[in-house]
């Protein structure tokens, strides 16, 4: 395997992008919905993506610590960075996540939740905390199309309520998404939705900062 390839099937599984996701994602870049029929350059493109989504080669962060492992980690890790992009958890650090678990389950670490139940508990407390702080809605409703029932819209349509309170319809949301993305808001992948989430994040921090909150 070349070592493209192998970057790729290590971004995408650290990222939690995966089936339909993943191939967007190649044909927005590349065109190519499959990496076999991509060139190497193509392949390439593809690794700078994923690192610019988050990507770290090795497991590892920048500041050298190993990312947090285990069957349930990426979920939680998610969910806790839905958390502080919605403006909720000041300290993004995988500790304070850890702590949350903890309280929760009474385990010390992710790597040791290896039954449902366990995880649910830190899953579901992290998901209402969301909800109710975050006004994130997680219920798909019968009324909804289709991209509204990604987790990533969800979280992105309460970030856009924070940061505009008074608006009256999806509009502007529709626009700044896809100016974000390149794309209409229902081809939206997961990357896609990384990045909307992440960019949204960055505007809900620096509004809590001027408002001294």
């Amino acid at each position: 395997m070349s070592s493209s390839l192998a970057a790729i099937h290590m971004g995408l599984k650290q990222l939690g992008i995966e089936g339909d996701d993943a191939r967007d994602l190649y044909e927005r870049l590349t065109g190519r919905r499959s990496l076999r029929e991509m060139s190497p350059k193509q392949q390439a493109a593809v690794v700078e993506e994923l690192r610019r989504l988050g990507f770290k080669a090795g497991g590892r962060r920048p500041d050298g610590r190993p990312k947090l492992t285990g069957r349930f980690a990426a979920k939680l890790q998610a969910l806790w960075i839905a958390a502080h992009n919605l403006g909720i958890v000041e300290n993004r650090d995988d500790a304070a996540l850890l702590a949350f678990v903890k309280r929760q389950t009474g385990i010390d670490h992710v790597r040791f939740l290896k039954f449902p139940d366990d995880a649910r508990k830190a899953v579901e407390a992290l998901k209402a905390w969301i909800a109710r702080v975050g006004g994130v809605h997680w219920s798909d409703g019968k009324l909804r199309p289709d991209y509204a029932r990604a987790d990533g819209y969800k979280i992105a349509w309460a970030q856009w309520r924070k940061l505009n309170p008074h608006a009256t319809s999806t509009s502007a949301f529709l626009a700044a998404v896809k100016e974000l993305t390149g794309v209409p808001v229902d081809q939206c992948s997961k990357a896609d939705w990384i990045t909307v989430m992440n960019a949204f994040g960055r505007r809900v921090r620096a509004t809590k900062r001027k408002a001294g909150v």
